[in-house]
């Protein structure tokens, strides 16, 4: 009996003792991206400018807008989802909807902008849709 009620207590000495110590969690945070525009990339940026995996010609475009972190803290890491169509409606990346992210979004509203490639076969002007991002509270280790 006696040795039950030690291996009980020596139980919960470590359970709270690994709660006092365990790291911080990181929680994804989700960000509203508004205002959203894009316009071409300056000169230097687009020259030679290709297609993902292929060699096809590309024009390169900046998108911006606004990014809104509701949270009290910074959000770190935060992935760029949304769709992009030209202007008869095609999808401009296929199968994709990570389009890059945002190495920090302070708390309350920020500008974020980010490059992307379209084929140059693709008319504009474009369409940006359903984008949004969701990233970190604390920094992820790489």
């Amino acid at each position: 009996m006696r040795r039950g009620f030690t291996v009980i207590l020596i139980t919960c000495f470590i359970g709270i003792v690994t709660c006092l110590w365990s790291p911080p969690a990181l929680a994804l945070t989700q960000i509203k991206l508004s205002n959203l525009n894009y316009h071409e990339c300056p000169q230097e940026l687009s020259e030679g400018a290709v297609t993902s995996g292929t060699t096809m010609a590309a024009n390169c475009f900046i998108v911006t807008g606004k990014a809104e972190n509701a949270s009290n803290k910074p959000v770190y890491d935060a992935d760029i989802f949304g769709r992009i169509y030209d202007a008869n409606n095609e999808p401009v990346m296929q199968n994709r909807t990570r389009l890059g992210s945002i190495a920090e979004v302070p708390p309350g509203t920020s500008d974020f902008e980010l490059r992307i490639s379209v084929p140059a076969n693709q008319p504009t002007p474009l369409k940006l849709k359903q984008f949004k991002a969701a990233g970190f509270s604390g920094q992820v280790r790489r």
